[in-house]
């Protein structure tokens, strides 16, 4: 009996709550246009009706066109964002009549299935715009609506920032292929928080998904997309009523209501690494400079040769994640227009999955560059600038983090003769005395073409330091000579600078932690550690920052991703909240702060 109550009053409830959001908005409907010369309107178009109405059950499967009727003339500014769950294999059809919008389908709908329409950003006023804050239209093709729901926010995997218009998808086909394959049983967007809330569903297990759908077709598609889910089965028990504020329709500007509604799930959002093997670009830069790219990392190179150089006049580097390779000629015999290279790697049968060994051949010639004799030609020669005929470098210390990094060398080509002997590292103290200091060479592991530099005596505000190359102190595979220069660098000393220190408690493993600007798009200070330890973060100035902290599970010193078919989630990162909640340190000016972070504490939020 009291189901049969439910069902009858259920048409009603949500009737109530599809039209509650368009009075929510803070401002009432504006029936009539503004007088020429009057105040800008600014207040968006209130829906007066619909047909059928909402909560109709018994919707006929084939043919049936819903209509929409606003207090104003308005237009579809954006029909994707007219989205039917379950979604069909092509988008909502919508035309306007008057002041009315109606939506039809070029599909037939599926039998006994609780369908929702989303408005959310498509409809605006015909004269200035305003968008209707938009509503969820549900509907039944059986007898009866579906009453669950489920709530959550999809955020980016590396900076945790909420990941607007992805699709959320619920699956009753649990079946790790059902997302590559099929469409899901439930869908909807987020909104600019990444929150997204999923009504009307059906009480029985679903796997949860998110991605962003890039082509519309709500179908993941692993080689351009991004994925988030959820490592388990969930079952939704919440009910839904029109009472709910997780159903209605805010202004994303209203952060504290936004942030007040419940989120049950969330869902981290990452690119897959591809798993198809192949070598899919290459080139040739300069006369001795030559690339390869692969498809996927950790590429597997059995053999490479390029005709008539032998093995021991190649220099080659991979870049970290092994899907890059850079190729230098060490050879002072002159270089033909057109190089011949050969790659023997394994390379990906796309019939039987498996990674198989093969040779391909690749010409390597520059584009627009002139054929070898009109280079050697005395004109051509004559307009050559001095930095085509020098080893050119750069030498660079950056003032807040000469500390940490030392002085950086980086030349363009390999060089195959040096003499750091040479080099002279000195500094003046405050009270202008010069002396001469030592330092330590280091090779950068993964590129051989870059240098640390780093002084052994510890840096002082108020000294000058200066590292001085001096002339033909390195030369390159070219066979050119460097230049000489010298460089200077300062501890800042502006006395409004500020001090960070982070003192780590909880370690276990090896973490990476980053200092970031407010908008987290700039990383300005790096350490990976592996056991509790104080981190200073000096030279701040005033302003907000954020500490990422990245649980580097297998020390490779790069966040790696997930793994759909695996159940692998992406490496976890997280941000340290202060005790109010806030995700950001705001740094006064002048001040020295300590802050203890507990990580484990940290990672379990």
């Amino acid at each position: 009996m009291m189901s049969k109550k439910l069902n009858n009053l259920l048409p009603l409830v949500f009737a109530v709550a599809a039209l509650v959001p368009t009075f929510f908005m803070h401002s009432c409907a504006n029936t009539t246009q503004s007088p020429s010369g009057g105040p800008k309107d600014t207040i968006p178009p209130a829906l007066y009706w619909t047909k059928p109405e909402p909560g109709s059950v018994k919707v006929p499967t084939h043919g049936t066109k819903f209509e929409f009727g606003f207090d104003e003339y308005v237009k579809v500014k954006t029909a994707t964002n007219i989205f039917l769950s379950p979604p069909q294999q092509k988008p909502p059809k919508s035309k306007i009549k008057g002041k009315s919008v109606i939506v039809w389908f070029e599909e037939d709908l599926l039998p006994n299935t609780t369908y929702t329409l989303n408005f959310t950003d498509a409809i605006a006023d015909n004269n200035e715009g305003n968008l209707f804050p938009g509503f969820a239209y549900v509907f039944s093709t059986g007898d009866s609506i579906d009453s669950l729901m489920i709530t959550g926010t999809v955020l980016d995997c590396n900076t945790l920032q909420p990941v607007k218009n992805a699709t959320v998808m619920l699956y009753k086909d649990h079946s790790d292929s059902a997302v590559f394959k099929s469409r899901p049983a439930a869908a909807v967007k987020t909104d600019d928080w990444g929150y997204f809330a999923l009504p009307y569903l059906e009480d029985t297990l679903f796997r949860l998904y998110a991605i962003k759908d890039e082509n519309n077709d709500n179908l993941y598609q692993m080689e351009t997309e991004q994925i988030a889910f959820i490592d388990s089965l969930i079952h939704p028990v919440t009910v839904v009523n029109d009472t709910l504020k997780e159903l209605q329709k805010y202004d994303m500007k209203d952060t504290l209501a936004c942030r007040e509604r419940e989120s049950q799930y969330t869902l981290k959002m990452f690119k897959e690494e591809p798993t198809r093997q192949f070598l899919k670009n290459y080139g040739r830069t300069t006369e001795r400079r030559a690339f390869v790219s692969f498809m996927a990392k950790d590429a597997w190179i059995d053999s490479l040769w390029i005709k008539g150089y032998k093995a021991d006049r190649l220099i080659t580097q991979f870049n970290l994640r092994q899907d890059s390779l850079e190729i230098w000629i060490n050879d002072r015999r002159p270089v033909p227009d057109t190089l011949q290279l050969y790659v023997n790697y394994r390379k990906t049968n796309d019939s039987t999955k498996t990674m198989e060994p093969v040779v391909e051949h690749y010409p390597l010639f520059i584009e627009g560059a002139l054929p070898r004799k009109q280079r050697n030609d005395y004109n051509y020669r004559k307009s050559l600038k001095h930095e085509d005929t020098i080893c050119v470098y750069k030498l660079e210390a950056t003032p807040t983090l000469v500390e940490q990094e030392g002085f950086i060398l980086t030349f363009d080509y390999p060089i195959i003769y040096e003499n750091f002997d040479s080099l002279y590292f000195h500094y003046l103290n405050p009270k202008q005395k010069d002396i001469k200091g030592e330092f330590t060479v280091t090779r950068d592991t993964l590129d051989v073409r870059r240098f640390t530099l780093m002084p052994k005596e510890k840096l002082l505000p108020g000294y000058e330091y200066f590292m001085k190359v001096p002339h033909k102190a390195f030369r390159d595979i070219n066979g050119f000579y460097s230049d000489s220069t010298e460089v200077k660098v300062s501890l800042p000393t502006d006395e409004k600078l500020s001090t960070l220190t982070v003192t780590l408690q909880g370690v276990s493993g090896t973490l990476i932690v980053d200092l970031l600007s407010e908008k987290r798009d700039k990383v300005l200070r790096t350490y990976t550690v592996t056991a509790n330890q104080d981190l200073v973060f000096p030279y701040l100035s005033k302003g907000k920052y954020s500490i990422r902290i990245t649980e580097d599970v297998n020390n490779n010193s790069m966040i790696d991703t997930g793994d759909l078919l695996l159940r692998k989630m992406p490496e976890n990162v997280n941000f340290f909240k202060m005790e109010d909640g806030q995700e950001f340190i705001d740094i006064p000016e002048a001040v020295e702060l300590t802050q203890v972070i507990n990580v484990q504490e940290m990672m379990k939020q």
